[in-house]
Formats: structure tokens, C-alpha cells, sequence
């Protein structure tokens, strides 16, 4: 594996991240990237904070990167979550010594045998999306241009990370206002009624019945307009 990589091979690196299709497949491509590119790196994972604050592990290469990251969860403590709250670069070169994560650090070494550690922070704007992390079996596992290579990465990651997103809620929102469209379609039809008509009809049961617009809208495409609908 090598990890002095120019600017054209990660505009490379860019362009394949931006082609994958949705946030999913985007941050699956970014974790194997990872181990391709950084020298030592075993296994590699994304934490992500999610909108009630809780932090999940997304894309893991093995089951290996699902336990380092449950276990800081466990603890509450660890690189991974010092990277993100700290909004920083979080290195140890070798956890049998280093005292910042007593806890996190002994199950780490003892359980799975890592013992370098490289969290980057996945920055976009104002918000915090998570951690790109790196783990080796080895000590010593990261030097210098192995960490410049990877903070690239995570730039890279975090910018794919968010136009995936935006794209996948742009995507929703068509198919959305799709079925919205049809089932106005199919009222102001059978109703002889007009478009804000029919869609006022359609606001008033997603309020009374506390179901979402689309969802009300997708239940009168697939089972046609039916009376207990509008009790």
C-alpha cells in the first residue's frame, strides 16, 4: 500500500467517491480507499453523529472497526469521540503507552491488538458530522505522510459525504412531490375539485390523522380514494 499519493491521483480518488450513488455507497468506497491508500492502515470505519446526537459506526471494513467504536461508545471516551468533539486530528502511535483513554485503550490492545490509532475529523461548514478512523495492528503504524494522506482523504470524504446526502434529500423530495402530484391528480378527478383544493384536502388528512403528507399521498396511488380516509 502507498500513501504518497499526488493531486491527480486523488482528484482520481474525488471523482470516484462523487459517482457513487447515494450516502451509502459513498462512505463504503471512502472506508476501502482508505486501506488502499494508507500505509499500515488493517481497518477503517466512519462515525457518525446523527441528529439525536447519538454516534453510530457506518461503513466498517470488519468487525474489528465495530467493536474498537463500540467500545469508546461504552466508556464514553476515546479517539474517535476526542476528534469529534475536540474538532481536531487525534493520533496515538501506540495505545499500550498512551494514557489519554485508560479504559478504551486496555480493551483495545488486549481484545482486538491495535495499537496505532488515527481519528480525523469529517468537516463541512459549521457542523460536525463525524470521524474518519484508522486502526493498525502495528506501533508506530502512521508517520507523517501517511497522516497528510489521510487528512486529504477525509476532506475529500467530507465534501463526497455531503453532496451525497444533499443529493439522496433532493432525490426523496422529487419522489415525494411525484406522488404528491398524482394523488392531487386523482382527487381533483374524482372530485371535480382544483389543485389547491386537492391539495388542501390532502394537508388536512396528513394533520388529523398525523401522518405525513407523502405518505397519505402514496396510500391514495396504491389503494385509490377511500372514504375512512377522510373521516
Amino acid at each position: 500500500m502507498v500513501s504518497d499519493f499526488s493531486g491527480d491521483q486523488y482528484n482520481v480518488i474525488a471523482r470516484s467517491l462523487s459517482a457513487a450513488l447515494g450516502a451509502t455507497a459513498t462512505i463504503e468506497e471512502a472506508t476501502a480507499t482508505a486501506l488502499a491508500i494508507v500505509t499500515n492502515c488493517d481497518h477503517a470505519g466512519i462515525a457518525v453523529v446523527s441528529k439525536g446526537r447519538k454516534i453510530e459506526t457506518v461503513a466498517p471494513t470488519d468487525k474489528t472497526v465495530i467493536r474498537a467504536d463500540q467500545l469508546q461508545y461504552d466508556v464514553n471516551d476515546g479517539p474517535c469521540l476526542q476528534s469529534i468533539r475536540e474538532q481536531e486530528t487525534v493520533y496515538s502511535d501506540d495505545l499500550r503507552v498512551d494514557t489519554r483513554w485508560p479504559r478504551w485503550a486496555a480493551e483495545a490492545t488486549t481484545e482486538l491488538g491495535i495499537r496505532s490509532i488515527l481519528s480525523l475529523q469529517l468537516f463541512v461548514g459549521p457542523d460536525s458530522m463525524g470521524s474518519l478512523n484508522l486502526y493498525s495492528q502495528s506501533p508506530q503504524a502512521f508517520g507523517t505522510v501517511d497522516r497528510v494522506s489521510a487528512l486529504a482523504l477525509a476532506s475529500h470524504i467530507a465534501v463526497a459525504m455531503t453532496a451525497a446526502k444533499d443529493k439522496d434529500n433532493f432525490e426523496s423530495a422529487l419522489t415525494h412531490r411525484t406522488v404528491i402530484g398524482q394523488a392531487e391528480g386523482m382527487l381533483m378527478q374524482a372530485l371535480q375539485i382544483t389543485p389547491a383544493q386537492a391539495f388542501a384536502a390532502l394537508v388536512r388528512v396528513s394533520q388529523s390523522k398525523n401522518i405525513k403528507l407523502h405518505v397519505v399521498a402514496s396510500d391514495i396511488v396504491s389503494r385509490g380514494i377511500r372514504a375512512e380516509l377522510f373521516d
